[in-house]
């Protein structure tokens, strides 16, 4: 390859990663269809234009130089960097444009699960239905999302055994819920008159924090219990992945169908290697006692003298 065509190669390459002095005033609602008609899911749509609503507030959005300016001198960590980052770039891809796009590294910093007690506690002082939606995601351990598509169809009303459909282009799985919960449920969907086809929660996973994060500050401050606090709707799922951890002996892989990740990385932060579980002993005489005792998951210890002796996670 000759020096001359090198040159030309390079020019042209500076040419395409050099940034564009002005794209024009900023049309949210048009990039928010563009990202509609090239499938992005309805909650990265939503999540991008309200950041891209925040950058119009703040900074010269018709000039990507002064946007990354802006971005570099904000207060605030990386991944919020990035995010703001990556929606101004789906600006600049939906004008088939081209830029010199920031790189931020993230630092990730990993949750530990909420303490059972903190988990029960929030359940058992909220009201219904949010207490059922807290109930199935302890048992489930699903995303948020997740569980806005469940159809009274994908649960077994029998055995509590759930078809998840699995979000961020991830496989459906299977879950289980208990049968305190499933009983419940069933009365929810009695009387809200639902039938196998019904959206058993029709509304969206931003809707569904909100009312949970409300209603968890109400708690915090009613008992004043400020830990409450710290406890996020998606700690439930972190609290399901730990105690499966815990009770399949550290079966990591395991975890990692549960959660429906498809990066090991993933699972890493929804568990917590410390985290003891409690088991409450359970004494059974009669076959009803038994067959109650395997409907909650309990553990075969022992038997002797006609008693057998179970015990489950508190």
């Amino acid at each position: 390859m000759n020096q001359e065509l090198v040159k030309q190669l390079l020019e042209q390459l500076q040419q395409e990663t050099k940034d564009p002095s002005d794209i024009g005033k900023l049309n949210i609602p048009n990039t928010m269809l563009w990202m509609k008609t090239n499938a992005y899911e309805p909650t990265t749509i939503q999540r991008v234009g309200k950041e891209l609503r925040y950058l119009e507030r703040n900074c010269n959005t018709s000039n990507p130089k002064e946007v990354k300016l802006f971005i570099a001198n904000k207060t605030c960590s990386n991944a919020r960097k990035e995010n703001l980052i990556e929606s101004y770039n789906i600006v600049i891809q939906s004008l088939s444009l081209s830029w010199s796009k920031p790189f931020y590294q993230r630092h990730d910093k990993k949750r530990r699960a909420p303490k059972e007690e903190s988990v029960q506690f929030i359940i058992n002082h909220v009201r219904f239905p949010l207490s059922l939606k807290l109930k199935m995601s302890r048992d489930l351990g699903q995303r948020p999302i997740e569980l806005t598509w469940l159809k009274v169809q994908d649960i077994d009303l029998t055995t509590g055994k759930t078809d998840l459909t699995g979000a961020k282009h991830t496989i459906g799985r299977e879950g289980k819920i208990k049968q305190d919960t499933l009983e419940l449920l069933k009365k929810y969907i009695k009387r809200e008159n639902l039938n196998p086809t019904s959206i058993i929660f029709p509304t969206t996973s931003d809707n569904l924090s909100t009312d949970y994060r409300l209603a968890r500050n109400r708690l915090a401050e009613k008992h004043d219990k400020p830990e409450l606090k710290q406890v996020q709707l998606y700690d439930f799922r972190r609290r399901k992945g730990t105690r499966e951890y815990k009770l399949s002996r550290n079966n990591f892989l395991h975890v990692k169908k549960i959660l429906g990740h498809k990066d090991a990385r993933s699972t890493e932060k929804y568990i917590t290697e410390d985290e003891q579980i409690e088991w409450i002993p359970i004494k059974c005489t009669t076959d009803q006692e038994i067959q109650q005792a395997i409907k909650e998951d309990a553990i075969l210890v022992g038997h002797e003298n006609g008693i057998w002796y179970f015990k489950k996670p508190a």
